[in-house]
């Protein structure tokens, strides 16, 4: 970090342990992130935690655990931890998790400030959508074997639309996922949805396991009744076997080198959030060379024009029918553009996500 501290874009304080860290964040009130490990002398990361929404509610933190120490990671979580990395430390996944941190932390104070100022609903929704986009992933993985792209437009309403992918040891896990509903509180019962994912996803393998347990945690604590649609999976470049899950969603598609366009296995499992009890089901395919596959929310096919016609999954079908990608990315932005162009002036009422994972 030397480069950002000379440039003065960060400032560190250190602390030995939660004791003299408490102390240094009351006497400094400009400290805007906590960056701790979990075991540490007189109080640990866990304990501190606790302490730091009385020292200043709009803190955020992100905890150092152990590589599959899934009981304190979702301990973390569920204390208010923005985020967490695991050891053995990725500096170059370290330096995005504080980026994106302290950027949500400015929109949050940008909502907080214009938050008395607003007469309207449609400012509010504006706000939300600020925040939404804040907590994606700037930069998707890749490598010389695959590459994966995202894009997300969010609707002049916003939805709950998001989408993330994260590393899992030598795996890479990833996930698209649309909310109930609109508005501000579609907007927070997604990054519940996600905070969720992200806690059980570390120490869970199966992705059909992932969702039970996101599904248990949504459901214990949902006084609203919204739910989530959800395709998660599970990518091992090593062998190139996607493994995925999904709860109440569209399935995704696979794009085969040669221009074939199919449809994904279903899998059994409502959407998250609505029953207590749901065991979730898996399947698993393997990408040959030039293979993509693409998930999407429903804002791509009931995305509708100005004659209340749906685009439809049989137009999505034909967006790729015989067409040879050239990135992930391509795939993405062919379906934007063939949506933009089926829309027309008319006006968006859903978020469109759209995720590809396409084998080099």
């Amino acid at each position: 970090m030397r480069r950002q501290i000379r440039s003065q874009e960060y400032e560190f304080v250190f602390a030995q342990n939660g004791v003299e860290a408490l102390q240094t964040l009351n006497d400094d009130s400009t400290i805007d992130m906590v960056l701790s490990d979990i075991n540490m002398p007189k109080m640990d990361g866990l304990t501190l935690l606790q302490q730091l929404p009385e020292v200043n509610p709009n803190l955020r933190a992100v905890i150092i655990s152990a590589y599959g120490d899934m009981d304190n990671i979702r301990t973390a979580m569920n204390r208010g931890a923005f985020d967490f990395v695991t050891k053995p430390i990725d500096f170059d996944d370290l330096k995005i998790t504080i980026a994106r941190t302290l950027d949500h932390l400015a929109e949050w104070r940008d909502a907080l400030a214009s938050r008395d100022q607003l007469v309207a609903l449609q400012n509010e929704l504006g706000i939300a959508s600020q925040l939404q986009q804040s907590i994606l992933p700037k930069q998707a993985p890749s490598s010389h074997s695959f590459e994966m792209a995202a894009e997300m437009e969010p609707a002049r309403n916003v939805g709950g639309d998001f989408y993330d992918y994260f590393k899992l040891g030598d795996e890479i896990g990833l996930v698209v996922a649309d909310v109930s509903g609109k508005g501000i509180p579609a907007s927070m019962f997604m990054m519940s949805s996600r905070t969720a994912l992200k806690g059980s996803a570390i120490g869970v393998c199966e992705p059909k396991a992932v969702l039970t347990e996101v599904n248990r945690q949504l459901h214990a604590d949902n006084p609203t009744c919204m739910f989530v649609t959800m395709v998660y999976a599970v990518f091992n470049p090593a062998t190139n076997i996607l493994t995925y899950s999904i709860a109440g969603h569209d399935p995704p598609l696979k794009l085969s080198v040669d221009g074939k366009v199919t449809e994904l296995p279903q899998t059994d499992g409502v959407a998250l959030g609505i029953a207590p009890a749901v065991e979730y089901s898996q399947q698993s395919v393997k990408l040959e060379s030039g293979d993509t596959v693409f998930i999407f929310t429903d804002g791509v096919t009931e995305a509708m024009n100005h004659n209340n016609e749906q685009f439809g999954m049989e137009r999505l079908l034909e967006t790729f029918d015989g067409v040879e990608l050239n990135s992930a990315a391509d795939a993405n932005q062919r379906v934007i553009g063939e949506v933009r162009r089926f829309v027309g002036g008319a006006i968006q009422s859903d978020d469109i996500t759209c995720l590809a994972l396409r084998r080099l």
